[in-house]
Formats: C-alpha cells, structure tokens, sequence
C-alpha cells in the first residue's frame, strides 16, 4: 500500500505546536496549513497519532482532492476514489460537509452528491444493490473551498479532547487539548514547579500532569479507526504496548492548583482522581489573593475567568491584579494565562515578553507570556 494521506487537525492558531508535536514523534513530511497539519504515514501512525497528539482535534485520511464547480464534477471526483478499500460491505458512512468560497455553496447537496457517488462506486465492487450500514462507522467529509474538494475519512471518531478521565465539568472549562498546548508553549518541565490559581475542573493539572509523566492521551479511549476491518487489531495493540512502555511514572512532580469554588475543586479532584494522579496534584479552595507559590523557577499557567462568560468585568480585573501581585512575590518563576479581557497586562501591572491570538472555543483571546528565567542547568561534571 502506497504511503496514506494523513490529517491532524487543529484550533486556530495551534497548528505550530501540533506540527512540533509530530517532529518529536518522528514525521519529517510536515505541511502546516490554516486549521491543519498534512504529514504522510501508514496504519500503525494513525494508531500513534490518535494514541499521541496532545493538541490535535481528529486524525483523518485524506481520500483525494479535485476541482469541482459542478455536481457532476463532485460526483465524478468522487465516484473516482477508491472508496472499497475502506468501507466495508456493512459499513455505516455518514457525509458530513463544508463549503467557503465555493460555487457548490449548498452543504446539504454536495453531501447527498457525495453519498451517492459513495454508493455507486460500492455497488460495483460490493456487488450489491443494498447497504445496511450497521456495521463499522466511517464518518466522510466533503470539504470544499475555492472550488477544490476534499474528500476525507475520520479515524478518531470522539474528538481527541475527550481523553476519558474528566466526568464532570465546571461552567466554562478549558478543552484538553487547547490545555495541552498552553502547557507546550510555555517551557514548563516536570523538574518545574507548576500551578494553576483558577483551575476549574483540573483540565490543565491533569494535562500537565501526563506530560509529565509522558502519558499517551489517548490510552484510556477508543478510536473509530479501530474496528475498521482494514486496520488489523495488532496494529493497535502495538501502539498501546508501545505507549505503556514509554510511561515514566517514576519522575516526580511538583503541581498543584486552587479555585475560590469548592464546587470546581470537587470537580477537579474527581477528574485528577480518575487520570491516576491523586497523590501527584494537590488542590485546595482558596482565593487568588492567597495564593503562595513555593519553589523556584516554577510555572503558573491559568485561564482566568472571562468577562464575557461567567464574572462581570470589574471583578475580573481585580483577580488580574491579585495575580500579578502573586507574580511580584516571585521574580523566578514565568506566568502564562489565556484570557478576552484586552486590559490583562495593565491589571497585571507587567507587559508581557509574547503574546499569542488563539481561540478559546469560539472566544478569541490572547495567551499572555510572561517569562521568567529559565532554571540552571544541573552540573553534569
């Protein structure tokens, strides 16, 4: 089989940190574009992708890409791609569709022109006239923009955000991924202290903690790609094995986080309890205002409450500023924090060394760095 396509998705503005993420994985044939990340690979790297990427959305096989302003030419395009290789006789493969700046502008439409083509193309090499589609689901996406389709096929199923330890959320929670790459873009190590003063439901603790640890995300979950009869068992099997070799649960770890809330710290322990980490992270309900960092060289990573979402405005700015007060007690550790509130710096009474625009869901916000030194390197003579 000829090298497959492949597609790690991305939130805006995380395509670096995902594209980063494959180089330490080993890909070398990294292509970044808006909202994704193209690289080459092969059955075992869909397992390994899905079982590894910390910040990616899906994994997803790209089927073909053509030209296509009419419906024949859709149909066509489509009708041309080797669908059989993929879906078997019983397969369940719903179409899902976007358009943008295409004359094929109707969603619903190109999606029914791709299913039939789907079809047709099945019924000449199924050799049937009916499908049942109760067996294994392969979800398809017809992708069109500027007049190009893609045609593509969803291996992840569940988004890869849903790592399975979080039960329960608080108002307002951080996705996993989007925590996962915050925690990327700062330069926090598990020889680093780490906190988290609005925690919430514990989202960045755990992530923080499975870096840490060098926890595959993906190891308590199921992926779609795996009943796929095309992919055999061992290759998942394989990967699992792989990624439980490479879990290094020995290293220590200095992480803890707060909330004002006890309901969120109920919340948070429940989901640090489930992740295996309930000796590691130590949580307690306190305000913002008491907070008091232990360590050197640590890293306070957060996602304070926004304006626009939970507290009114003024109440916000009054936490910014009690966190930049924690900061001033601690010259060596570096802050990081995601927020809509445009004031953050001034609040904070600091300018931050970067900023970075990334979207919160569908809230655009700024991921203010404030960086410290970074910690002596250890005497290695």
């Amino acid at each position: 089989m000829q090298p497959l396509q492949l597609i790690a998705t991305t939130p805006m503005g995380t395509e670096a940190v995902v594209s980063r993420e494959l180089k330490l994985l080993g890909y070398t044939d990294v292509t970044t574009q808006n909202g994704r990340v193209m690289f080459s690979g092969d059955f075992i790297d869909i397992a390994r992708c899905n079982l590894w990427l910390r910040s990616a959305d899906r994994i997803l096989i790209k089927m073909g890409e053509f030209k296509a302003t009419t419906f024949d030419e859709l149909f066509e395009g489509t009708k041309a791609l080797p669908w059989q290789d993929w879906i078997p006789a019983d397969g369940e493969f719903p179409v899902q569709g976007r358009s943008h700046k295409s004359q094929l502008s109707s969603v619903p439409a190109c999606q029914g022109i791709v299913k039939k083509a789907i079809v047709e193309k099945l019924k000449q090499t199924h050799h049937t006239e009916w499908f049942p589609e109760d067996g294994p689901r392969l979800v398809i996406e017809v992708h069109l923009l500027n007049d190009i389709a893609m045609l593509t096929i969803d291996t992840s199923g569940a988004g890869l955000h849903k790592r399975g330890y979080r039960k329960l959320v608080t108002e307002a929670p951080l996705k996993e991924t989007l925590a996962a790459a915050l925690i990327q873009l700062s330069r926090w190590g598990p020889h680093r202290p780490f906190y988290d003063p609005f925690c919430g439901s514990g989202t960045l603790l755990v992530e923080a903690a499975m870096i840490g640890w060098n926890i595959a995300p993906g190891l308590r979950r199921s992926f779609s790609a795996e009943h796929w009869p095309i992919i055999p068992a061992e290759v998942w099997n394989q990967a699992r094995e792989e990624a439980f070799d490479l879990v290094k649960d020995d290293v220590p770890l200095q992480i803890a986080g707060s909330d004002i809330d006890p309901q969120a710290i109920e919340v948070a322990e429940a989901a640090v309890r489930s992740a295996g980490f309930a000796k590691e992270i130590k949580l307690d309900v306190l305000p913002v205002s008491r907070v008091r960092l232990k360590g050197d060289y640590g890293c306070l990573i957060t996602n304070p409450p926004y304006g626009e979402r939970i507290g009114e405005q003024t109440e916000i700015e009054r936490l910014i500023y009690s966190l930049g007060r924690v900061a001033a007690e601690v010259p060596t550790w570096s802050f990081f924090a995601i927020t809509s509130t445009t004031s953050f710096e001034k609040h904070f009474n600091q300018k931050a060394d970067k900023r970075r625009k990334l979207y919160n869901g569908r809230i655009e916000t700024q991921f203010y760095q404030f960086l410290g030194p970074l910690p002596p390197r250890p005497d290695r003579s």
